[in-house]
C-alpha cells in the first residue's frame, strides 16, 4: 500500500527573495515566504512567513502566519499566529491562536475566533475606512 506524503509545515514553495520588490495580488495553494518588500495582497492556504529582512504593507490571510520582519496590514490566521522577536505588526489581528514572542510588537486589535467568524471581521474592517500607518523603514 502506497503512503501519502504529506508537505511539512514549514516546507517553503515560492519566495520572494531579499531585495525583490513586488507589488499585487498574490495569490497560492502552498506555503510561501517573503524576504524583501511587498505591497498588495496575500492570500495562501498554507503558511505565510514574513522573513526579518521583509516589509510588507499588506492584507494577509493564510492558515499559519509568522512575522518576523513588518506587516502594515490586518492579518487573518486559520490556524496560529506567531510574532517572533524581531517581528513588528501594525494592523489587527484575527487568529485561531497568538504567539508574541519577548521582543515582538502587536500594535493593533487582536480578535481569537474561528476562521468564519475572523473573514467575516476583516470584511468588515475592509469595508470601514482605515487608520493612518506609520511609515516602513
Amino acid at each position: 500500500m502506497k503512503k501519502k506524503k504529506r508537505k511539512a509545515a514549514h516546507l517553503i514553495d515560492s519566495l520572494i527573495g531579499p531585495g525583490s520588490e513586488f507589488e499585487g495580488v498574490l495569490q497560492s495553494e502552498d506555503n510561501l515566504r517573503i524576504d524583501g518588500r511587498f505591497n498588495g495582497s496575500i492570500e495562501s492556504q498554507g503558511s505565510v512567513t514574513i522573513g526579518e529582512s521583509a516589509s510588507c504593507r499588506s492584507n494577509i490571510s493564510a492558515k499559519e502566519v509568522i512575522v518576523a520582519g513588518k506587516v502594515y496590514g490586518d492579518i487573518i490566521a486559520e490556524g496560529k499566529l506567531t510574532i517572533t522577536p524581531s517581528g513588528q505588526m501594525y494592523g489587527d489581528v484575527y487568529a485561531g491562536s497568538l504567539i508574541i514572542m519577548e521582543g515582538g510588537l502587536l500594535n493593533g486589535a487582536s480578535r481569537m475566533d474561528h476562521a468564519e467568524a475572523a473573514s467575516a471581521a476583516l470584511e468588515q474592517s475592509e469595508a470601514a475606512p482605515s487608520l493612518q500607518q506609520p511609515e516602513a523603514g
